[in-house]
C-alpha cells in the first residue's frame, strides 16, 4: 500500500482503531512510511485538499462566534486558555503532531432508510480527537480525549451493489449477537458476509463535526455554560472535496424571522397536513431553503423556554418576538383539521408539543437534550491511565433510549415488513420500548424526563401527560415556568 502511494501524495492521516489490530496496522504503516516514503507525514488531516473547505468553514465559524461575543458581552474576555472568561477551543490542536482522531464507535443507522430507501440508511464511523502525548501525572491525570468528534457518514448501500436492505439488516442483527471484541470483532465486521464487507470510498456521503467551541466556568456574573459548534460537510465526488452543506432539519430561525416571504413559505410547508404528520412522527425532511449551514448548541439549556433553544420565538407565546411565524391559532387549527381528517398524531397534541418538536427535530436541539455535554456518542475514555477520572459511558441516555426503536426497524427490514420509522420526543422514548426501558433512566426511572401533572385534567398538556415516573419516584419540575422535569425519589 505504501509503495502504491502517488508521488504527489506527501501526507497520510491514519484513521484506525486504537486496540490490538489497529495499533498493529498503525505501527506497520509508520515503519514502511519511514523506510519507503520519509517525505510523508500523518498529522495533517485538515491540510488534505479534500478537507481544506472543512477547516476554512470551521475557522469562519470561530471568527463569527468571537465577533458576536465581543459585541454582545464586551465585558467578558474570550480566548484560548484558563485566563479568559470564555475559554475557546484551541484550533492549533487540529494541526498538532500530538493529536489524532481515534475511532470511538461504529453506529448502524438503518433507521434512517426513510430519508433515501435506495441507500438502506447509513453507517457512521465516529472519531474522537485525542492527545497522543499525555503523561501519567498521578491520580489527576486528565483524559487524553478532547471535546471534538468527527462523524464520517457512509451510505449503507450505493448504486450497483447487488445486495438488498433486508440482507444488510440481517448482517447487522447477526453482528449484534456476537460476543466478540477488539480484533476478532473487526474481522467479523469486515468478513465476506459481514455488515462492512461492501463498504468503500464510494459509500462516503458526508462528514459531521461537533466541537466544544467555548466553555465559561461558573462565575459571579454567570452560570456554567458550554457552547458546541455543529457543522456538516457533504462529499462532492466530482470535485473530490467535502463542501459545507445545510444541516438536516436545522431550521434557520433568524433568517426565517427576518424574511417575510420565507416565513410564509415555511409556515405553509410545515402546516401542510402530510408534512405535519411526518413532523409529528419525527420523519419530516425539511427543504434545504429553510435550513442553516451551522449551529451553536449552548448547554445546559434547561427546561424553560429561552433564547438558548434553537427555535425560540417561532411560536406565539414564548415572548421572543412580536411577530412569530406560528400563531397559537394556526397550530390549533392544524391539529383540529388532522383530527377531523381521521389522523391520529402520536406526539404533537398541543401547541406545547408543536413547540417542543420544533426544537428537538433540529441538530442543536437534539444535542441539548439528554446528552453528555453536547455529545450523544463521545465514546469511552479507555485510553486514560486513570479510569476513575474518565468517561466510562460511551453514549448519552437519548442514544441508549433509542436503541429499542432502531432494533425494531432493523428487524422489520430483515423480515420484509414495512418499518415504523416514527420516533418520540428526544426527551422521552416511544411507548414501544416501555417494557424494556421501564424503571431505567431511559424511560421512567431515576433521572428520566417527566411531566408534573395537575390534579385538574383540563390543565394538563396532552403532549406530555403520559410522561410519568416509576413507582417510588415523583416528577420534580426543573424550571421556573415549565412543568417538565426529572424523576427523583419522592420527598417524605
Amino acid at each position: 500500500m505504501v509503495r502504491a502511494l502517488p508521488k504527489d501524495v506527501t501526507k497520510v492521516y491514519l484513521l484506525n482503531q486504537d486496540y490490538l489490530f489497529g495499533q498493529s496496522v498503525q505501527r506497520d504503516i509508520k515503519t514502511f512510511l519511514g523506510k519507503l516514503r520519509p517525505d510523508v507525514t500523518d498529522n495533517q488531516l485538515f491540510a488534505l485538499p479534500s478537507m481544506v473547505p472543512v477547516r476554512g468553514a470551521i475557522d469562519g465559524e470561530f471568527d463569527r462566534y468571537v465577533a458576536k461575543h465581543k459585541a454582545s458581552l464586551p465585558n467578558e474576555t474570550i480566548g484560548v486558555g484558563d485566563g479568559f472568561d470564555f475559554q475557546l477551543f484551541d484550533r492549533a490542536l487540529l494541526d498538532s503532531p500530538d493529536t489524532r482522531f481515534v475511532l470511538a464507535g461504529i453506529v448502524n443507522r438503518m433507521d434512517r432508510t426513510y430519508v433515501s430507501e435506495a441507500d438502506c440508511g447509513e453507517i457512521r464511523l465516529i472519531y474522537r480527537l485525542t492527545r497522543t502525548n499525555v503523561s501519567d501525572s498521578g491520580d489527576n491525570t486528565a483524559s487524553p480525549r478532547l471535546p471534538m468528534t468527527l462523524n464520517l457518514v457512509l451510505k449503507a448501500r450505493v448504486e450497483g451493489q447487488a445486495i438488498a436492505c433486508s440482507e444488510i439488516a440481517r448482517r447487522w442483527l447477526a453482528a449484534g449477537d456476537l460476543a466478540l471484541t477488539g480484533a476478532e470483532l473487526t474481522a467479523k465486521l469486515l468478513a465476506k458476509d459481514g455488515p462492512l464487507d461492501l463498504i468503500s470510498y464510494a459509500n462516503i456521503d458526508r462528514i459531521e463535526t461537533n466541537l466544544q467551541i467555548a466553555h465559561a466556568p461558573k462565575s459571579a456574573v454567570r452560570d456554567f455554560r458550554t457552547d458546541y459548534l455543529l457543522k456538516v460537510f457533504r462529499y462532492d465526488p466530482q470535485a473530490h472535496l467535502f463542501q459545507e452543506a445545510p444541516m438536516e432539519n436545522q431550521i434557520d430561525r433568524d433568517r426565517i424571522l427576518a424574511d417575510d416571504s420565507l416565513r410564509r413559505e415555511f409556515k405553509a410547508w410545515l402546516l401542510d397536513p402530510q408534512h405535519l404528520v411526518e413532523f409529528d412522527r419525527g420523519v419530516a425532511v425539511i427543504p434545504e431553503k429553510f435550513l442553516a449551514h451551522g449551529a451553536i448548541a449552548p448547554t445546559p439549556a434547561g427546561f424553560d423556554p429561552s433564547d438558548l433553544l434553537p427555535e425560540f420565538g417561532l411560536v406565539q407565546g414564548e415572548g421572543a418576538t412580536a411577530n412569530p411565524v406560528f400563531a397559537e391559532a394556526d397550530v390549533v387549527a392544524a391539529l383540529r383539521k388532522a383530527s377531523a381528517d381521521g389522523v391520529t398524531l402520536q406526539n404533537i397534541r398541543s401547541v406545547g408539543g408543536f413547540e417542543r418538536r420544533l426544537n428537538d427535530v433540529t441538530c442543536s436541539g437534539c444535542h441539548q437534550t439528554r446528552g453528555i455535554g453536547g455529545f450523544h456518542f463521545p465514546g469511552v475514555d479507555w485510553m486514560a491511565a486513570k479510569p476513575s477520572n474518565s468517561t466510562v459511558v460511551p453514549a448519552s441516555p437519548h442514544f441508549f433510549g433509542d436503541q429499542v426503536r432502531r432494533r425494531d426497524i432493523l428487524t422489520a427490514l430483515r423480515d420484509g415488513r414495512p418499518p415504523d420509522y416514527s420516533r418520540g420526543f428526544s426527551s422521552r422514548p416511544q411507548s414501544r420500548g416501555s417494557s424494556e426501558l421501564a424503571g431505567t433512566e431511559y424511560g421512567d426511572g431515576w433521572g428520566a424526563h417527566c411531566y408534573a401533572r395537575s390534579p385538574k385534567t383540563a390543565d394538563n398538556d396532552r403532549s406530555f401527560n403520559s410522561w410519568s415516573c416509576a413507582e417510588g419516584l415523583a416528577c420534580q419540575p426543573a424550571g421556573k415556568t415549565s412543568r417538565l422535569g426529572m424523576c427523583f425519589v419522592k420527598s417524605r
